[in-house]
């Protein structure tokens, strides 16, 4: 029963002798665009619109702008290239900055921020010079590893508006692209909040109660919302002005840094030496009760000795907050304020050439803010002491030799970021309404002026930029802009990972400085830093942003970007099939591979949707042969047909591909498709055919109609009417069939021929699964593994009758078959002459051996093999007694109809409760002349019976071994 390696190989068994086996030899559409022409004697001129019949010609060459080709081809018959060269006549043309002014400048500004001249100090007095170097080492590696992939994304097309959220949705797709343009749009917010913060801090340090001149009321938080609100409203009013505008302020803006910068640089080598600087009078860590005389640090000038003290870290108290500090929460406030690297790529709409500009800048701004922040940070070290440091955050201001070049500094920096951060969340916020990913929420966003400036937009994260600064201190907000950042910045180093290691043809970025391992690099230092920042709001984001993930998918999603898991499943998958050897296989890891062979799926939903079941995770094909000849077909009609058929996989929900062949015939379209479906080590083992026979076909598409979840409510499919006109009406059952009786069997013979098992299919239009969901009493899937046309063949097993018992077995593991229905095997057995409780013990064991659980029901089908052997002279049956060593068992002998209509009978009498039955189909005759006997007889045979699969195996599928 059991060949060496434990296989249940090709034999037929005996189930009665124990012991003894008794061997059997049972062996898009469309032609290519067309782009017009250049001619030797018209070089100068361009067919903009041959595919019309228009002769109308253009001058290409004696044009005053350089023509270009649109921003994608794709879904183009033809490019009129007049219209890419022409001057913009729509009043509409945005793109009006530069390399310098739209990204160096926002990029640089967004980067000092808070920190420039607000938090050196506070970075150099907790982490001392070492472990701050290596905190800017650390952020700065960071951003430059984020920049790279930046850099990579921007020069690998053009980029629209929108910037960093562009470049990762039109890379990852729209449910990440989506999710994480929301993740950084709420960052910049955060991001825009935190630099107001730091604005009004510097107000309320020289303007407030206990600032150097207090005129400004304040001293509780509600002052200082108030006065967050109105350097919001200024920020408001700048950005509804436009970018244009924006970068124009910038501009002037940074040259006033600048010069700060240069002046807190020379006071400190300008400056007299142990210079007192007395301690804010806010400081509550100084001043526990508020009464104490006023408490100096002292300045020392560059010393030697103050450099060693300020060498390694000494973490205290923040003041701010009230919080001990570490390393994670220093890193915190110091990532937070350096965070602006993407602030150019989210002026990308703005930007004459993003792809130029977006590298250059920002690598740019980021080298140059760099090497500020170190000079400061060691001249910090080398001239104050820790006491200080620890406790006056605005001391730059008492050393400059003029001391409002400390507060203009503040001002400018931290009003600048808070602006670009302000305009970059409201051109994210106008993206993502424009790719309608949030259905019509988001609608407003992309309300614009004339101008193209979305001030709905803008306002919105005005509104929400306005309950996060509800939060208060700035140290407070740090932490969650570093994460809500430091996520942004992982995505972005995933999308160009995924790029990379996706292998696309058309990833060819022209900028060349980055490889795979520093997407892996950044990627690694954003999450882990990500966790040490803060493990609970990371946990949170990274929860939010798979809600949103799994929201979207469900969301039919009106975009065509591509997504990159196409291509790395593309990638991956080509790896495997390679890997997968054919040479290799085994029969424990056997499953069924099916080819289904589908005239019409309107009358087919039934038998599509069962073989679904059956399939266990093996190739499922459904192959559609289309009458005709390509050389007389303008174009080939298979290309039209087929996205018809992905709708219809997409609307039954079933896990199968798609095959369509075109032939003259519906046997040479078999041979097609039973040759070239699947792929390497994936290819077909079992063809599945719908049963011939005269009834009339019954439309079951309304049947097997599909209903998709969707949020805010159930709805159907959409494209179900579309579906229904795209396959023909269900043929009437006196037009003529594609095949006749004859080729119907031929296709049998054929496919045995090629070495594939054959499963026939008949009255599953019966099949309702609805009603087997909600049946009250137990089902039953039945096994008949006798070829009834040989009865005398009862006591044996070869490998149909194990396949039969397989593919039933499997069936019943799938859970709404298995929740409803029991296995039964029938035992045909001779009461006259058969040990019946010796062989339903023989089976019951064997069916023990293959772990295969069922239940065993003996029928007596004495009198209907009577009829038969009364209808036999007694020479005939001698000469058919089985004989060990032959193909007997598996052939097809012709058999009367009295016999075929009583084993009907008896087959539906015990089918009462019964969902489906399998019954064994012989082999067809040798001789053509008795196909439509064949035919007929295994139609008697069926009629009238529950949804039944006729089953012929021909190689082993069950394993007894580990």
């Amino acid at each position: 029963m059991a060949s060496r390696d434990g296989e249940v190989s090709n034999v037929v068994v005996d189930i009665i002798q124990p012991g003894h086996s008794h061997v059997a030899n049972t062996s898009n559409s469309g032609s290519p665009s067309h782009l017009g022409y250049l001619s030797e004697d018209e070089s100068s001129y361009v067919d903009t619109d041959n595919t019309a019949g228009n002769t109308d010609r253009t001058p290409l060459l004696h044009s005053s702008l350089a023509w270009r080709l649109p921003r994608s081809l794709s879904g183009y018959g033809y490019t009129n290239f007049e219209a890419c060269a022409g001057p913009d006549t729509s009043g509409r043309n945005h793109r009006t900055l530069g390399g310098f002014m739209g990204v160096f400048t926002p990029v640089a500004l967004s980067m000092f921020s808070t920190m420039l001249f607000l938090r050196p100090g506070f970075v150099v007095g907790q982490s001392g010079i070492l472990e701050t170097t290596a905190l800017y080492l650390l952020a700065y590696l960071i951003l430059v590893l984020t920049v790279l992939s930046i850099c990579a994304i921007s020069t690998n097309g053009a980029v629209e508006g929108g910037g960093a959220y562009y470049m990762i949705s039109r890379a990852l797709g729209p449910e990440f692209g989506g999710s994480i343009g929301f993740l950084f749009f709420i960052a910049n917010v955060f991001s825009c909040a935190l630099y107001i913060s730091g604005f009004v801090e510097g107000v309320m340090e020289n303007f407030g109660p206990s600032g150097e001149a207090p005129f400004l009321p304040g001293g509780t938080r509600w002052w200082d919302y108030l006065y967050a609100s109105i350097i919001g409203l200024v920020c408001l009013i700048v950005c509804v002005i436009g970018g244009a505008m924006f970068a124009r302020t910038l501009v002037f803006i940074l040259l006033v840094v600048v010069i700060c910068v240069i002046g807190v640089i020379v006071s400190f080598f300008a400056q007299k030496k142990n210079l007192p600087i007395d301690i804010p009078g806010n400081n509550p860590v100084v001043y526990p009760n508020g009464t104490e005389d006023t408490k100096t640090g002292l300045y020392t000038g560059l010393n030697s000795t103050t450099f060693s003290d300020n060498l390694l870290p000494g973490y205290e108290i923040d003041y701010k907050t009230g919080n001990m500090m570490n390393f994670a929460s220093v890193f915190a406030i110091l990532f937070s304020s350096v965070t602006g690297i993407m602030n150019g790529a989210n002026m990308s709409g703005e930007l004459k050439e993003p792809g130029r500009s977006i590298p250059r800048g920002t690598l740019s701004a980021a080298a140059f803010t760099f090497v500020t922040y170190l000079l400061l940070s060691f001249l910090i070290a080398a001239t104050c002491d820790r006491y200080l440091l620890y406790n006056n955050y605005l001391f730059l201001q008492q050393i400059n030799l003029w001391p409002p070049f400390v507060i203009v500094g503040i001002f400018a920096a931290t009003l600048s970021a808070a602006l670009g951060n302000l305009i970059g969340a409201s051109r994210i916020l106008e993206a993502l309404g424009n790719d309608h990913l949030f259905w019509v929420i988001l609608r407003p966003a992309t309300i614009t002026t004339k101008g193209g400036n979305p001030y709905v937009a803008v306002l919105i994260s005005w509104v929400l930029v306005q309950l996060v600064l509800l939060i208060g201190q700035l140290n407070a907000i740090a932490p969650l802009v570093s994460v809500f950042f430091l996520l942004s910045y992982f995505s972005t180093n995933l999308a160009c990972l995924a790029l990379e290691a996706a292998s696309a043809p058309n990833f060819r970025p022209t900028f060349k400085y980055f490889t795979w391992y520093t997407c892996a690099i950044g990627m690694i230092g954003c999450i882990v830093m990500c966790f040490l920042i803060s493990a609970i709001y990371t946990s949170i984001a990274i929860i939010f942003m798979l809600v949103l993930i799994i929201v979207l998918h469900f969301q039919s999603l009106p975009t065509s970007w591509g997504s990159i898991s196409q291509a790395l499943i593309f990638h991956q998958v080509r790896k495997y099939l390679l890997m997968l050897d054919s040479r290799k296989e085994h029969v424990k890891y056997w499953r069924p591979q099916v080819l289904l062979m589908v005239s019409n799926p309107r009358q087919s939903c039934g038998v599509i949707d069962f073989i679904n079941d059956i399939k266990k995770g093996g190739l499922y094909v459904l192959g559609h042969v289309k009458i005709g000849d390509l050389q007389q077909s303008g174009r080939d009609p298979v290309l039209e047909e087929y996205p018809h058929w992905l709708s219809l996989v997409d609307h039954l929900k079933i896990k199968a591909f798609v095959e369509i062949t075109l032939a003259k015939n519906v046997v040479e379209g078999m041979h097609h498709l039973v040759r070239i479906a699947g792929l390497g080590g994936m290819k077909p083992n079992t063809i599945c055919l719908g049963f011939y026979d005269n009834l009339e076909p019954k439309d079951t598409f309304g049947k097997a109609q599909k209903k998709k979840r969707v949020f805010f409510g159930s709805v159907e499919d959409g494209r179900q009417k579309d579906l229904e006109d795209a396959f023909p009406e269900i043929r009437h059952i006196s037009d003529q069939k594609l095949v006749n009786r004859t080729e119907y069997v031929q296709l049998i013979v054929d496919a045995l021929k090629m070495q594939k098992n054959v499963l026939l299919l008949r009255h599953f239009d019966k099949l309702d699964k609805k009603m087997l969901k909600t049946s009250n009493g137990k089902l039953y899937i039945d096994v008949w593994p006798v070829n009834v046309f040989r009865p005398e063949t009862a006591s044996y097993f070869d490998n149909t009758c194990l396949f039969m018992l397989q593919l039933a077995c499997i069936l019943n593991m799938v859970k709404e078959w298995r929740e409803r229905t029991c296995l039964r095997v029938y035992l045909c057995v001779d009461a006259t002459n058969d040990d019946t409780l010796k062989k339903e013990k023989r089976l019951d064991q064997f069916l023990r051996q293959l772990r295969i659980l069922a239940q065993i029901k003996l029928v007596m089908w004495d009198t209907v093999v009577q009829k038969l052997n009364a209808s036999d002279t007694e020479a005939d049956r001698n000469e058919e007694t089985p004989r060990p060593g032959t193909v007997l068992m598996t052939d097809f002998e012709n058999v009367p109809d009295d016999y075929s209509r009583e084993m009907n009978s008896l087959i539906m009498s015990n089918s009462v409760q019964t969902a489906v039955t399998f019954l064994y189909l012989p082999r067809p005759p040798s001789s053509q002349g008795n196909y439509s006997t064949y035919l007929e007889q295994l139609t008697t045979l069926s009629e009238n019976l529950p949804p039944t699969v006729f089953v012929h195996g021909l190689h082993p599928v069950t394993s007894t071994t580990l």
